[in-house]
C-alpha cells in the first residue's frame, strides 16, 4: 500500500464528515437564516426614513423605534378593523343562513322538480359522518393551531429584533464590514449597499402608491354598490393585491366579492368585473409609470424572479425577489461595461433590405441562365447568335 493512501482516505473521510455536519447545521438553521434575510430587507426599506431623522440630530435607535412604532400601530389598527368587520359579517351570514338555504332549495325544486325541505337538509347535514369527523379533527387540532400561532409570533419577534439592530446599528455594521476589506473593495461594498437601500425603498414606495390608488378605486366602487365596511375592504384590496405577488389580486378580490354577495349576488359579479378591468389598467398603464423611476424591471424579468423566489424560499422569496433582482440589475449596470449599438435596421425591429435585394438579383440571374422549357436547341442557338453577335458568344451550357 502506498504511504499516501491512508492519509488520503482519512482526509477524504474527514471532508465528508465536515460536509455532512455543515449540511445538518444549515438545515437546522435555515429558518433563522430566512428570518435574518427578511429582517435585512426590512431594515433596508426603513433605512431612508431612519437616515432622514438621524440627519436632523435624532439618535438612530430612537428614530428606528419611532418608525417601527408607526408601522406597528398602523398594522394593528388594520388587523383590528378587519377582524371586527369579518366577525360582524360572519355573525350576519350565520343569522341569514336559513334564508340563503331556503332560496337555494326553492331554486333546486323549481329547476329540477324535486321536493326538498330545509328540515331534511339540516338533519342530513347534522347527522353526516364527515361533519362529526370534522368536529373531532378540529377539537384535536386546537393544540396544533396554538403551537403554529406561537411559532409565528416568535418568528415575528425575531424578525423585528434583527431588523431593529440592522437599522439602528447600520453605520456600525458597515464600518465592521469595511474594516476587513481593502480600500478599493470598501467603495464597491458601500455603493452596493446604497443601491440596495434605494431599490428596496423605491420598491416599497411604488407599491405603497399603487396600493393607495387601488384602495381608492375599489372604495369608490364599494360605496356606489352600498357594500358595508367599504373602507376596510378597500385597504384590504390595496395592501394584499400589491404586497402579495402573483396571487395577491385574486386573494384581495375574494373578500369583497363575498361581502357583496351577502348584499346582492349581482354585486359580486360587478366586483369581479371591476377587479379584472382594474388589474389590466394597473399592469399596462399605472405600474410602468410608477416603477420606471424606482424599480425599472422588465415585466418578464419581474415575473421570472417571483417564480424563482417562490421556488427557492416560498412566500418569503416571492416578497423579496423583485427588490433583490432590482438591486442586482442596478449593481451590474454600474459595473458592466457597455458599448454603442451599431446603426442597423434589425436593431430597431425593421427588416434588412440588403438581403432582399441580393435575393432578387440572384433570382434574376438564375432565370436568365435557365433554358426555356420545350424550345429547340437550334432555335435557341440561332436567337442567341443573332442577339449576341456570333456563334462564339453563346456560353450557356
Amino acid at each position: 500500500m502506498p504511504r499516501w493512501l491512508p492519509r488520503a482516505m482519512v482526509l477524504g473521510l474527514a471532508l465528508y464528515a465536515c460536509f455532512q455536519l455543515g449540511s445538518w447545521v444549515f438545515h437546522q438553521l435555515v429558518g433563522l437564516l430566512i428570518n435574518i434575510l427578511i429582517a435585512f430587507f426590512l431594515a433596508l426599506a426603513i433605512e431612508p426614513a431612519v437616515g432622514r431623522m438621524a440627519a436632523r440630530g435624532m439618535r438612530r435607535g430612537l428614530a428606528t423605534f419611532l418608525v417601527f412604532f408607526v408601522v406597528f400601530v398602523a398594522g394593528a389598527g388594520f388587523v383590528v378593523l378587519l377582524g371586527s368587520m369579518l366577525a360582524g359579517q360572519i355573525v350576519d351570514m350565520v343569522e341569514d343562513f336559513p334564508q340563503y338555504l331556503d332560496s337555494v332549495i326553492r331554486w333546486i325544486n323549481s329547476t329540477f322538480h324535486t321536493e326538498l325541505s330545509r328540515v331534511e337538509v339540516q338533519d342530513s347535514l347534522l347527522r353526516s359522518d364527515w361533519l362529526r369527523k370534522y368536529v373531532q379533527n378540529s377539537a384535536s387540532g386546537v393544540l396544533d393551531i396554538s403551537a403554529t400561532v406561537l411559532g409565528g409570533l416568535f418568528k415575528l419577534l425575531t424578525i423585528f429584533l434583527f431588523s431593529f439592530y440592522f437599522a439602528a446599528d447600520g453605520p456600525r455594521l458597515r464600518r465592521a464590514l469595511c474594516s476587513v476589506l481593502p480600500p478599493t473593495k470598501q467603495t464597491e461594498v458601500l455603493r452596493a449597499w446604497e443601491i440596495a437601500v434605494d431599490k428596496t425603498g423605491g420598491y416599497l414606495y411604488s407599491r405603497g402608491l399603487m396600493a393607495l390608488v387601488s384602495g381608492i378605486a375599489h372604495y369608490i366602487l364599494l360605496e356606489i354598490l352600498g357594500v358595508p365596511y367599504a373602507p376596510a375592504l378597500a385597504v384590504w384590496v390595496g395592501l394584499v393585491s400589491q404586497f402579495i405577488p402573483t396571487i395577491g389580486t385574486y386573494l384581495a378580490g375574494a373578500l369583497p366579492m363575498l361581502i357583496a354577495f351577502t348584499v346582492n349576488p349581482w354585486y359580486a359579479l360587478w366586483v369581479l368585473g371591476f377587479v379584472v378591468i382594474y388589474q389590466q389598467f394597473e399592469n399596462y398603464m399605472l405600474q410602468p409609470k410608477l416603477t420606471s423611476k424606482t424599480v425599472d424591471i422588465h415585466p418578464a424579468v419581474a415575473f421570472g424572479s417571483v417564480v424563482a423566489g417562490t421556488a427557492l424560499l416560498g412566500a418569503v422569496g416571492a416578497l423579496i425577489a423583485i427588490p433583490a433582482v432590482a438591486t442586482l440589475q442596478a449593481f451590474l449596470g454600474a459595473y458592466v461595461k457597455r458599448y454603442a449599438v451599431t446603426d442597423d435596421p434589425r436593431v430597431h425591429g425593421h427588416r434588412w433590405r440588403g438581403g432582399g435585394q441580393a435575393l432578387t438579383r440572384l433570382r434574376g440571374v438564375l432565370r436568365k441562365r435557365r433554358p426555356a422549357e420545350g424550345a429547340e436547341p437550334g432555335a435557341d442557338g440561332g436567337q442567341d447568335d443573332s442577339q449576341d453577335g456570333g456563334p462564339g458568344s453563346d456560353d450557356r451550357p
